[in-house]
């Protein structure tokens, strides 16, 4: 499983391995929060060398997981105004909202441009001005606090190129108020978190910290490869481990991404959130309403805010739909940490990539989808198709 990595890595992987099964001596269960992190776990088979009291269960890691059904037919609606180009991601296109997707909006003539930047929306809207198109130019904004930025960024660019076209459609959403929600439910049954350390790159780990403190939970901020997982992984279990027998536990947050990560984060980012953003309550799909768990648009920049241009009209439109078939999908209790993608019915069978149920098996950072690329043949509990 460890065929791409050159010799130093694996001798460190094994001697995190090692250390990790040295020192546990109790059943934990630890909780990933990022997509990119669930996806290097499964493939490089991080949780078949773990020692088997320790399980690793994924939470709402995934931004376009957790886009609420609402926002993705807003967007629907709008991009199927004629006079519309709505910029957006790839992996939105096949994220179902209540009646359809934006494939399939696509597909019956909706004007929609996939992105790799915010920038590149910005380009796309200078160039119908330049045409005389008269169309305007959506940008459907989503991720967590590391692609808020560049989010930014577009819309500064915007005012200064004074773009009367463009505007925004702002689905970002914030990492700690989620770990929190999760944290807070008397049942969850986590021991530890990992925190996504390209996320604390941003915006630094200041907020983990009453977090771990008031659930008495240590979190350890990671990175990505195995090794940086692992690092994660044996400051948790070391955490949890000093404290067994005890009432309470070190409920600190470990920086175990220190080359990447600062307490404060990035001051510039930051300084570029607060100035075009403000944190405002957020639905999340499979969660609910989060209170501030979202960012807004500030009022200064409500020129640009693509809810105040157009003005709903949902119940008019009449969306291509999806098929119809009685949902078996149990996405929200895996993106919550309640249960694994292989312990949903319609894992493999009903739900796949090519015919996704949930959000989670159509993102490449989904766990549904993880779990089919990379864990079906590894884990017990997977369905016999």
């Amino acid at each position: 499983m460890m065929n791409d990595f050159n010799s130093e890595d694996v001798r460190e992987v094994e001697a995190l391995v090692q250390g990790i099964r040295r020192i546990t001596t109790k059943n934990w269960t630890v909780m990933e929060v990022c997509g990119g992190q669930t996806h290097a776990i499964l493939k490089n088979g991080i949780d078949q060398l773990l020692p088997p009291t320790i399980r690793i269960v994924h939470g709402p890691g995934c931004p376009v997981c957790v886009t609420s059904m609402e926002v993705l037919d807003r967007a629907m609606e709008i991009a199927s105004r004629e006079d519309v180009v709505l910029c957006t991601y790839g992996d939105m296109l096949r994220v179902p909202g209540t009646k359809s997707d934006l494939a399939r909006v696509r597909s019956q003539g909706g004007k929609i441009r996939v992105i790799h930047s915010p920038l590149d929306a910005c380009k796309v809207a200078s160039e119908e001005l330049r045409l005389g198109t008269g169309r305007q130019v959506v940008l459907f904004a989503i991720g967590f606090e590391t692609t808020a930025p560049a989010t930014a960024m577009a819309v500064r660019a915007a005012t200064m190129q004074s773009l009367p076209n463009f505007s925004v459609l702002v689905s970002h959403v914030l990492v700690p108020p989620a770990v929190e929600a999760i944290l807070s439910d008397p049942e969850h049954g986590i021991d530890g978190i990992l925190a996504a350390g390209h996320v604390c790159a941003i915006t630094g780990y200041e907020a983990y910290e009453g977090i771990a403190e008031r659930y008495r939970t240590p979190i350890a901020v990671t990175g990505f490869s195995p090794v940086d997982i692992l690092r994660g992984m044996l400051a948790v279990v070391t955490e949890l481990e000093s404290s067994k027998g005890s009432d309470s536990c070190n409920t600190r947050v470990i920086n175990a991404y220190s080359q990447v990560v600062e307490r404060n984060g990035n001051t510039v980012a930051r300084k570029a959130l607060e100035d075009v953003f403000e944190s405002c309550d957020q639905v999340w799909r499979g969660m609910g309403t989060l209170p501030q768990s979202g960012l807004k648009l500030r009022s200064k920049y409500k020129a640009f805010d693509a809810t105040e241009r157009f003005v709903s009209d949902a119940g008019s439109i009449d969306y291509p739909a999806l098929a119809t078939i009685q949902n078996p999908c149990r996405a929200a209790e895996v993106l919550k940490g309640k249960i694994r993608p292989t312990q949903c019915e319609a894992f493999g069978k009903h739900c796949t990539p090519a015919y996704p149920l949930g959000a989670p098996m159509v993102s490449n950072e989904g766990a549904c989808a993880a779990y089919y690329h990379h864990q079906t043949r590894h884990d017990p509990d997977v369905l016999e198709g």
